[in-house]
């Protein structure tokens, strides 16, 4: 365990109505993957999992911040903003530009708490979960994106998981 469970800011659920459960889970979600990071220095947040996987913590905090944008300011508030670490010459730069330089890692911090803040405030002052975005030519309601980010922080953290018993032997939670 990485906390004592009286010190774990994550909730057991015993949320009321919808907005607060989705809202909820995502907020856990998103601790998890703080925790999972807690306490490494840049080279094992960029440390790789196994060849030829290019998979590493600082890589999934650099992926994570361009689904938040992706999701909440680019389909949700149609934003026509630059995507973070990607271009078109460059589609994995999320994970190929997770190295361990001290400045790379605070940086991917610093976009994914700004891209979480942005995406909080979003769901926030929406009027409803029913507001929708456009993803491509398709309509996406909010609730659908917040299931989605549910899952796509599940999926990485269980990756996450992994990645920290090979740094330094640390499991669960």
């Amino acid at each position: 365990m990485f906390l004592h469970p009286d010190d774990d800011p994550r909730t057991d659920g015993g949320f009321e109505g919808e907005r607060a459960t989705l809202v909820g889970f995502l907020r856990d979600q998103r601790l998890t993957l703080e925790m999972k990071c807690a306490g490494l220095d840049a080279e094992a947040m960029a440390r790789r999992s196994v060849d030829p996987s290019d998979l590493s913590l600082l890589g999934l905090v650099r992926h994570l911040a361009g689904v938040e944008q992706s999701w909440f300011r680019r389909v949700m508030a149609g934003q026509d903003v630059p995507r973070h670490y990607r271009s078109d010459t460059g589609r994995d730069g999320d994970f190929d530009g997770a190295v361990p330089d001290p400045e790379v890692v605070a940086q991917a911090w610093d976009t994914w708490r700004a891209e979480v803040a942005f995406a909080e405030r979003f769901v926030a002052e929406a009027p409803g979960l029913e507001v929708t975005g456009t993803n491509g030519a398709e309509q996406i309601s909010l609730r659908e994106v917040l299931v989605h980010m549910i899952e796509e922080y599940a999926r990485h953290n269980g990756h996450a998981d992994f990645l920290r018993e090979r740094i330094d032997g640390r499991v669960g939670q």
